[in-house]
């Protein structure tokens, strides 16, 4: 039993369970349109929750075997079951190519369209892995793009309408989290960050820094557009989503602190778990909006 239980977490390692928390943006639809109250959308955004946890995995584990020999070398991603060694590349290979089918004929099951923005999702998690990953600030906006790509595809799933200022609002946060990444890989691996990935060679601490405060201040600002937009008003029959902004505010405070003075945002999605008041600050935001979309 110790034995299995080794080796279910081996995989849950290996799939990066804990990643599954960027996939909770394919629900936001389901809560800013309000639909919680329908039975047949729940289920459906559920299952757009899943394909999408399905496909994430599926290009987490094609990634690592892309990467497997430099991440030997990185301090931090050597202890991934791939490079460490604790799964095969044939296991590896295999489990992704089944974790694809499977992303895939949920996604058809879900909605035919929720498939084509899955589809669009998956080409450019490879082309990143392949290829986009090696270019200057493309390679962020691909990272930004898959999160934007995720908040889509969960209207799309419920054939609901996405204001863009949200869109836009995902789009500058998730950029924010992409270039903290950068900017931890450079601080980390110092002079070896050149051999682990040359796009690194082009970005320095100060540069990263301003990007980061351009785009922590855009995220703020069109939130707090988006909160006040009349067309979101009239949509959703309340006015009083400004009140959610203070969460957002400490949201990107609190991150900032942790980049800076605990040297975190290697992983938005660890930092989000390990971090207490940062994770309680999301549930407190996620929330309110229910709160308010719902009961006010």
């Amino acid at each position: 039993m110790r034995y299995l239980a080794e080796r279910a977490g081996v995989f849950v390692r290996a799939l990066r369970v804990y990643q599954w928390t960027k996939n909770l943006l394919v629900v936001a639809a389901l809560i800013f349109a309000r639909q919680l109250g329908e039975p047949e959308q729940v289920l459906r955004s559920l299952g757009a929750f899943i394909a999408f946890c399905m496909a994430a995995s599926a290009t987490y584990l094609f990634n690592d075997l892309i990467d497997m020999e430099k991440d030997r070398a990185h301090p931090e991603k050597r202890l991934r079951p791939l490079p460490s060694g604790e799964i095969r590349p044939e296991t590896a290979a295999i489990l992704s190519a089944l974790l694809l089918l499977g992303a895939i004929a949920l996604a058809w099951a879900v909605r035919p369209m929720f498939l084509l923005a899955m589809l669009f999702y998956l080409t450019l998690t490879i082309s990143y892995s392949i290829a986009l990953k090696h270019f200057l600030i493309i390679d962020v906006l691909a990272i930004a793009l898959g999160f934007v790509t995720r908040a889509l595809a969960g209207a799309i799933a419920l054939d609901v309408k996405f204001s863009n200022w949200l869109v836009v609002c995902t789009l500058f946060l998730a950029m924010f989290l992409g270039l903290n990444k950068r900017r931890h890989e450079i601080t980390l691996l110092e002079e070896d960050a050149l051999s682990h990935r040359r796009v690194l060679h082009q970005y320095s601490v100060h540069y990263l820094d301003q990007l980061i405060l351009i785009m922590a201040g855009g995220a703020l600002i069109t939130y707090t557009i988006y909160t006040c937009s009349p067309e979101v008003v009239e949509r959703l029959g309340t006015d009083k989503l400004y009140l959610t902004i203070p969460f957002v505010v400490y949201g990107l405070f609190r991150y900032l602190y942790l980049v800076h003075r605990h040297a975190e945002g290697g992983d938005p999605g660890s930092t989000l778990l390990k971090d207490a008041p940062l994770a309680v600050n999301v549930a407190l935001w996620a929330g309110a909006c229910a709160a308010i979309l719902y009961l006010l």
